[in-house]
């Protein structure tokens, strides 16, 4: 039966595309996964990962069952172990059309983020990036029904047709926009790393988990770009997203930048974390651009977040009020970051920041 991205009865089963690099899965996977199986359960249906490359472990492509993925679709292709828009896609959209999914979830990562718009524009359907909430309402879309069509909402069958809702920030950050895609299947979406928590690992799942190795027809003639290998940056960025304790400066640090950031960094080194940043900052040139949390920046939820001189614009705050304890320190007893704050301290950071780590020492000392 050809592909009709409208039969949206056709359609079943959530999806997400298991990104990997070199190899090594990333753990964006392990995040949407996690999502991906509330989001199956909640439709009654599987939840399936889908993974290209070359030559990939068989422990690895297991290992997807224990993050909740009932089956695992694996395209392995010579021509898939780098990554290329062309590739990727004519394997993707391949696969979709053959067994038709109802939702297809992507990272928002560089590289879902290329593939994922391409992917929705050859299937003829809809895309929502950037999302950081999404569930299933079988009411909200009756009510959406009634408004838009004559059938009666009230005596009809919707369990295969729920949409999937789609938030994400819209207007700068300052309003969350809930989008539906009621027409068209799949529904995609692209979804922030850090915005989702990653689920324990089930061993047990991950050996019961199904494997379907899918081939697919793929020649060179496909791509039509040559990828060259390049060699690794030797800088290393910094992990904000798999840190338990981050200490970000923000445009507080402006009278002397080099002295706060240094404060934020024996801070962070003492309780083993690591120095974030507002945008401010990066935009100024105080600190570079991987270390900034918000809209614009990663997406972070550690045990400890601590705030050194951020005011707390909303688009800040987007990427870090789900940490687990928040500690701000400002001169503005007024500063919106307070809004989100466990813990609040009125002060200068200069003078605040010193003592924090003199007294988190101390504790250590004596433990």
């Amino acid at each position: 039966m050809a592909f009709d991205s409208k039969d949206t009865a056709a359609f079943k089963d959530v999806w997400v595309f298991c990104e990997q690099r070199d190899g090594e899965i990333m753990s964006i996977s392990h995040q949407l996964l996690s999502e991906g199986r509330k989001l199956a359960d909640d439709l009654g249906a599987n939840l399936c990962g889908v993974l290209l490359g070359s030559g990939l472990a068989e422990e690895d492509i297991k290992s997807l069952g224990g993050y909740g993925a009932d089956k695992v679709y694996n395209i392995d292709h010579e021509l898939l172990k780098v990554y290329t828009t062309d590739g990727y896609t004519k394997a993707i959209c391949d696969i979709v059309e053959d067994k038709k999914p109802e939702i297809v979830l992507f990272g928002a990562t560089t590289l879902g983020r290329d593939l994922a718009p391409r992917c929705a524009a050859r299937l003829h359907t809809g895309l929502t990036a950037d999302c950081t909430h999404l569930d299933v309402d079988v009411e909200k879309y009756k009510a959406f029904l009634k408004t838009t069509s004559t059938i009666d909402v009230d005596n009809t069958e919707f369990e295969e047709n729920t949409n999937l809702k789609m938030t994400r920030p819209a207007f700068g950050g300052h309003l969350m926009a809930t989008i539906i895609c009621p027409r068209f299947r799949p529904q995609m979406s692209t979804v922030r790393p850090g915005v989702m928590q990653t689920q324990a690992f089930d061993e047990a799942q991950a050996a019961k988990v199904e494997i379907e190795n899918y081939a697919v027809e793929l020649t060179a003639d496909d791509i039509h770009v040559d990828v060259q290998a390049v060699e690794k940056t030797a800088k290393k960025l910094v992990d904000l997203i798999g840190a338990d304790v981050i200490v970000s400066v923000g445009r507080g640090i402006s009278k002397d930048p080099e002295k706060g950031i240094a404060i934020a960094q024996e801070l962070a080194d003492a309780l083993g974390g690591v120095v974030g940043s507002s945008r401010a900052c990066v935009d100024a040139g105080y600190i570079s651009q991987d270390h900034q949390v918000g809209q614009t920046g990663k997406t972070v939820h550690p045990k400890i977040y601590i705030a050194l001189g951020i005011s707390g614009a909303i688009q800040h705050k987007a990427g870090m009020q789900d940490s687990e304890c928040i500690i701000a320190v400002n001169k503005n007893e007024d500063a919106p970051i307070f809004e989100v704050a466990s813990y609040g301290i009125v002060g200068d950071l200069f003078s605040v920041g010193p003592m924090l780590t003199e007294s988190v020492k101390a504790i250590l000392a004596n433990k």
